[in-house]
Formats: C-alpha cells, sequence, structure tokens
C-alpha cells in the first residue's frame, strides 16, 4: 500500500495552502516583526523612525501613570468578567441541555446575540446605561431603586461594560452545551444508583468530564479580556470626546491607551511597546493557566 505521495502531489499540496502562507506572512508575521523594531524606535509616521533603544519601555514602567492605570483596568476588568461570563455561560448550557419541546428555539435565542455587530451592540448599550432615561434604570426605578450614574461614574464604569459582556457568552454556550452532551449518560446511572445527588452529579462527574471545554473557555476568555477595546471605545470614548477613558480613565484599557497613542498622538514607537508588553502579558497568563490546568483539568484515555 503506497503511503506517500510523490513529489509532485507535494507541490501540488504547497500550491494549495501558498495563500495562507503568504497571507499569514504579509500581513501577521511581517508587520509583527516590523513592530518589534518599531518597538525600539521614535516614530511619528510621518516622519524617518529614530533609533531610542528601551527608551519607550524605561518609560511605561517609569514615568508613565496612564499606562500604569489601563494595566490596572485590564487586570480589573479580566478578573471580574472572564470568572462571571464563563459562569453564566455554563449555567445556561445547563439549562439548554434539558430536554423540553422548543428548546432549539431558546438555543438559537441565547446564541445570537454573541454574533452581532459589537459597535452596533455597543451603541445599544449605551441606551441601556443612560441615567436618565435608560432601560436599566427606568427597571431600577419602578422598583424603587435609583441607579447609578453607570458610564458616567467612575465607580461604576468598569462594572457596567462586564455586565455588557455577558450579551457575548453565546459563544461558550454553545462549547459548553456540546461538551454536555459529550458526557455519557452511562456515568449519571452508576451515580444514581449509588445514592448520589445532583449536586454530587455535577461536582464529580459533570465537571471533571466538561473541565477541557472550560479550560478552552478561560484561556480564550483571558486572551480576548485583555484586548478589550470595541466597547471602551465607542461607549466612553466616542460617546465622551476629550475622554476617551471615561471618567477619570476609569475604562483606560491597555488596547485603547495603544490607539490613542498610536492613532491619535502617533506615537507608534510607544503604541508598539505597549503592544509588546500587552503580549508578554497575555502570554505569561496562558502559560500559567496551562500549568495549572494540569491539576484540575481530566483528559479520557488516549483524548490528551
Amino acid at each position: 500500500m503506497k503511503r506517500h505521495g510523490n513529489r509532485a502531489d507535494w507541490w501540488v499540496g504547497y500550491a494549495f495552502i501558498s495563500p495562507w502562507v503568504l497571507g499569514f506572512l504579509v500581513f501577521t508575521a511581517g508587520p509583527m516583526l516590523g513592530s518589534v523594531a518599531i518597538s525600539f524606535s521614535s516614530w511619528s509616521m510621518l516622519s524617518s523612525p529614530t533609533w531610542v533603544g528601551l527608551e519607550h519601555y524605561e518609560r511605561l514602567f517609569s514615568s508613565d501613570p496612564l499606562f500604569t492605570r489601563s494595566l490596572g483596568n485590564t487586570l480589573i476588568y479580566v478578573a471580574l468578567a472572564v470568572p462571571l461570563t464563563t459562569a453564566v455561560a455554563l449555567g445556561l448550557a445547563l439549562l439548554l441541555h434539558q430536554r423540553v419541546p422548543g428548546m432549539g428555539i431558546f438555543r438559537s435565542i441565547f446564541f445570537l446575540p454573541s454574533i452581532t455587530n459589537l459597535v452596533a451592540v455597543s451603541i445599544l448599550w449605551l441606551w441601556i446605561f443612560n441615567p436618565e432615561f435608560g432601560l436599566l434604570n427606568s427597571g431600577l426605578r419602578a422598583l424603587g431603586i435609583e441607579g447609578p450614574l453607570w458610564l458616567q461614574s467612575e465607580s461604576w464604569a468598569k462594572p457596567a461594560l462586564v455586565l455588557m459582556s455577558l450579551w457575548g457568552v453565546g459563544g461558550s454556550m454553545i462549547i459548553f452545551l456540546a461538551t454536555l452532551q459529550g458526557v455519557p449518560l452511562e456515568l449519571y446511572e452508576a451515580a444514581e444508583l449509588d445514592g448520589a445527588g445532583s449536586v454530587q452529579r455535577f461536582f464529580h462527574i459533570t465537571l471533571p468530564m466538561i473541565s477541557p471545554a472550560m479550560f478552552f473557555s478561560l484561556v480564550m476568555g483571558f486572551i480576548g479580556g485583555f484586548q478589550v477595546f470595541t466597547q471602551a471605545f465607542v461607549m466612553t470614548g466616542t460617546a465622551q470626546p476629550g475622554s476617551e477613558g471615561g471618567p477619570n480613565n476609569a475604562t483606560l484599557f491597555m488596547v485603547l491607551y495603544l490607539y490613542k497613542k498610536a492613532f491619535q498622538e502617533f506615537q507608534m514607537g510607544y503604541a508598539s511597546a505597549i503592544a509588546w508588553v500587552l503580549f508578554v502579558i497575555v502570554l505569561l497568563f496562558t502559560l500559567v493557566q496551562r500549568k495549572l490546568g494540569q491539576r484540575w483539568v481530566y483528559y479520557e484515555a488516549g483524548a490528551e
């Protein structure tokens, strides 16, 4: 039996993947490598770059309070949004895993918000968070509660964006739902015969069996959380000109600060340095998660 194609077959394969390879080199790898050099240079995009060495990185960690603020804002957002969205996505998946008539319709309803345009969604939530006539505060007033200023308040701006992040849990919900459907029913039946209750079955069967999906969701959630930009830019940037980071820079996240330095102040070298610091932070968090995941993620034999 012939296992390997001839040399002509290899060249045909290379020809088919060449568009992707060229696209990756030109639009991804090339710009990434270029940004490394730019991060060590001073470049306004209007003149030739000037080599400054480690000056940008020294400035980031020694004399730029806005960078420190943006890093703190991003960490707080990630620490609040990722666990919350993961828990809500899992909860919805458990509810939508029930066998009741019309469940397909409910699954579609909960998934559709996650594929809507984020700019349009941000504009919608601007209205919801309006402290005077917004839907959220109007509902609170009906209950006799005076709602906060939300995006206009330094204390409530980040919680508002965290609350908005629940809009997009549909993607993780679908992953959890697919994983739940793959859990063998025999395990639940055996546990029930042994007298295990629903809570025990959840913690000792459901969670271990879906732990790979949870690990994936957490890793992707952390990566996405560190890159939060659109909602902060639309809701606390363009809506409030001159205060791109919200009240007292409460929503000045790292990517928003990077955008401000690159495309508003034309400090492309400094922005590239911010981008690479962000890359290192995300990489470290991912490696730590991978290391910790070895302690709690369960893989079936032969599936790892």
